[in-house]
């Protein structure tokens, strides 16, 4: 297991900016997410770190091994950084086999016969495809060949696994078998591993660290609990979670000592960390957290529903509570008839305040 190190990387493309000074650790055997909509500087980051992409300034570092230092002058090629890298075509040459597609590395780096057919049975076993040696790219399934793919990552005995969205070319229930394979095997290789996509299930599933980018910034770094439940600027918010965050914007008020966000229909309390009592806030709060009842509640919000999304284990609900609009998220099928009274609280806990111009958490 290796520690990665990058400080100050940046990369530009004519007047484009993809990186903008990226500072970032990953720790030895820690499965790291790099996540973000497209063109975010993901996938540049990732190139980076494998010697595919030379930024215009910074450095990374491997351990104790410097691969790459502008200001010093030291640029690794990719095939001496020791890196194992999984595209998101697979990458597997059509005209060979399963076999060959992952002994090909092995036996450039000039390996001994034994030792290529050792490490060759190995992976095939890790990833169930031992019967499978002597077919083609053509004659298997996506999936199949997403094991392939990932055999010959096993093969190379790399410290360090990159990946760019291997799993995008799936369909669903395959994405769902490859993300457990995947993070099974990261715990039994103990590689350190950082992992590429724009899919936050892949993220939140996978990650010990989940690092979300914009625009070539880093917006948080995080465990997938602190960037779920406690994001730190409203991109991240925004970003992250299907259904999405509800908003709410409003105004800091202070009530018998007490401060409150006056969003008109709803008054939510607020803990007196809280600076400034005439800020512009916005409230957030998870579809899932918000209480619901089918009964009247005293002192609940009364509100109506607009719409019901059932999606098998759980039910969308779209309610308004005057002009606001609120998404629910409720467990199990639920059938219910549009125009029906709900009630709702807020639990304060559940909820994070953003300061409206600056969209950071007023928490920070």
């Amino acid at each position: 297991m290796e520690q990665i190190k990058l400080r100050g990387i940046k990369k530009s493309y004519g007047k484009e900016m993809a990186v903008q000074d990226v500072d970032l650790t990953v720790n030895p055997g820690d499965f790291l997410t790099i996540l973000g909509p497209s063109g975010c500087g993901k996938t540049t980051l990732l190139r980076a770190i494998a010697g595919l992409e030379e930024p215009d300034e910074g450095e990374i570092q491997f351990g104790d091994r410097i691969v790459f230092s502008r200001k010093q002058g030291v640029i690794i090629p990719p095939e001496n950084r020791n890196v194992g890298f999984i595209f998101q075509s697979y990458a597997l040459w059509p005209h060979m086999t399963v076999e060959q597609n992952v002994t090909l590395a092995l036996k450039e780096k000039k390996l001994s016969s034994a030792e290529v057919e050792s490490r060759l049975k190995n992976s095939l076993e890790m990833v169930q495809l031992e019967t499978y040696r002597k077919r083609y790219p053509s004659e298997l399934s996506g999936g199949q060949q997403q094991r392939v793919a990932v055999s010959r990552l096993i093969a190379l005995q790399s410290k360090i696994l990159l990946m760019d969205e291997p799993l995008s070319n799936l369909d669903a229930k395959l994405r769902t078998e490859m993300r457990a394979e995947l993070k099974r095997l990261h715990r039994e290789l103990e590689a350190t591993t950082v992992y590429v996509t724009h899919d936050q299930t892949e993220a939140l599933t996978l990650s010990d660290i989940v690092v979300v980018m914009n625009k070539g910034l880093v917006m948080q770094s995080g465990t997938p609990y602190d960037i779920y439940h406690h994001p730190d600027n409203i991109f991240v918010a925004e970003f992250i979670g299907d259904p999405q965050n509800n908003f709410f914007k409003g105004q800091i008020v202070e009530k018998n000592g007490q401060l409150h966000l006056d969003c008109q229909e709803i008054v939510f309390p607020m803990k007196n960390r809280y600076s400034s009592n005439s800020r512009k806030v916005i409230a957030t709060v998870r579809p899932e957290n918000i209480n619901v009842s089918f009964q009247e509640q005293k002192d609940w919000f009364k509100v109506t529903l607009k719409s019901v999304q059932p999606t098998g284990a759980n039910t969308i609900l779209q309610v308004k509570l005057g002009t606001t609009k609120i998404t629910l998220l409720q467990p199990e099928f639920i059938r219910m008839k549009l125009g029906e009274p709900l009630w709702v609280s807020f639990d304060p806990e559940s909820l994070n305040f953003f300061d409206e111009e600056t969209g950071k958490n007023l928490h920070l």
